[in-house]
């Protein structure tokens, strides 16, 4: 069998890797072989020589995803064996039932596979890659979703995750099977789920615990859902007997998704009504006292390092006008989902915007992701999603 190229580390620079950090920054690598190109399975090794373990190489700041450590090569089972795992890890957490078959199977470094995620929705796999090396496995790794229970169709979206684009195939495809429908349910509530044009992998799942939290406060009071994309929220304060529920989102085709989500399990109910229009526009204009119950999960305001100052800025902008604005008793559920946005760095945000509306404000909670997107005990950084539950005076 070939042998894999080496990418060999500067000196001490292999501390972290050997507490099984799954990067390699490219400031670390000593050298690099003229032979290897993005997406190769490449061997690492420290400065000395010494084995550290196999990984997809890169062009970028993370050179390396490692995928398995203290090894010389990948094993030939390694997709079907950490799906399996993967598989078997949600069957401990009871996730697919009758009232509830969407999931998230896979997620990166937190299921020991870095730069790829999988949705399921009822019986299709939705998977994206986020390096070439993922891109270049993809139909390996539908054949491997294949053999666990229940996966009849694989459809491959990666049009908006792949950092590098030049030369590579057609990334939105069904890899196995055809669309077979598009509606799941989430906790015995309806969704229609777009993977074929929506964000993501069609549908944010990563709030379904949040949501079903919301759902408990919702009752008799008054909710604005900013942000709402797909109007999951939105959906859950139904069901929970909310006085009124407001979705706000910029797109109209976000819009028309919630629109449609509250028909499916509401019909014609008059307590929603939905606006397409900006967030911080809506917010300046609305009323003070006009909800008792708000939530604020934006998109991503800081997607890299670069944009931190200006995202925490935003975040504290948005929640200084929810405090202004909210009545008093009220609740506001608010988010950053900014993976380089740490959890004290937006608490501090939101501290920073409850002191300059001078509310009195308690944490009611402490929100994260759920647990089908684990993190990585090795990789911090896979806690992404943070979340507060304020009641605000």
């Amino acid at each position: 069998m070939k042998e894999l190229p080496i990418i060999q580390l500067k000196r001490g620079k292999e501390e972290s890797l050997l507490r099984f950090h799954p990067w390699v920054f490219s400031g670390a690598i000593a050298r690099v072989p003229d032979n290897v190109e993005e997406g190769d399975l490449v061997k690492v090794v420290s400065s000395t020589g010494e084995t550290i373990g196999v990984g997809h190489y890169q062009i970028g700041s993370i050179a390396v995803r490692v995928l398995v450590f203290g090894a010389d090569r990948l094993p030939e089972d390694y997709f079907s064996r950490r799906l399996a795992e993967a598989w078997r890890m949600r069957q401990t957490l009871g996730l697919m039932r009758e009232d509830n078959n969407c999931m998230r199977l896979v997620h990166g470094e937190g299921d020991f596979m870095p730069g790829l995620v999988v949705d399921i929705y009822g019986s299709t796999a939705v998977m994206q890659a986020h390096s070439p090396g993922m891109h270049f496995c993809r139909n390996e790794i539908a054949s491997a979703l294949s053999e666990l229970p229940g996966i009849r169709s694989v459809y491959y979206k990666s049009d908006t995750t792949l950092p590098y684009k030049a030369n590579l195939d057609p990334v939105n495809a069904y890899l196995l099977g055809s669309y077979d429908g598009s509606v799941a349910m989430e906790n015995g509530l309806l969704f229609n789920i777009d993977w074929l044009r929506g964000q993501k992998t069609g549908f944010f799942i990563d709030q379904r615990d949040n949501r079903a939290l919301l759902e408990r406060y919702a009752k008799g009071r008054e909710v604005l859902n900013m942000f709402c994309y797909t109007g999951g929220f939105s959906v859950y304060a139904m069901r929970g007997q909310a006085k009124r529920v407001d979705s706000v989102d910029s797109s109209a085709k976000a819009i028309a998704l919630t629109d449609a989500n509250i028909a499916l399990n509401f019909a014609d109910d008059p307590r929603h009504r939905s606006f397409a229009t900006d967030a911080f526009k809506f917010l300046g204009e609305m009323e003070k006292g006009a909800y008792d119950l708000i939530i604020l999960d934006p998109p991503a305001f800081a997607k890299h390092r670069g944009a931190l100052k200006n995202g925490l800025l935003g975040y504290r902008k948005l929640n200084a006008k929810a405090f202004e604005k909210i009545r008093p008793g009220g609740i506001l559920f608010t988010f950053s989902c900014s993976q380089v946005v740490s959890r004290d760095m937006f608490r501090m945000a939101v501290f920073t915007a409850a002191a300059q509306s001078g509310r009195k404000v308690r944490i009611l909670h402490q929100l994260t992701q759920p647990a089908d997107h684990p993190v990585n005990i090795y990789h911090p950084e896979g806690e992404y999603l943070k979340g507060l539950v304020l009641y605000v005076e």
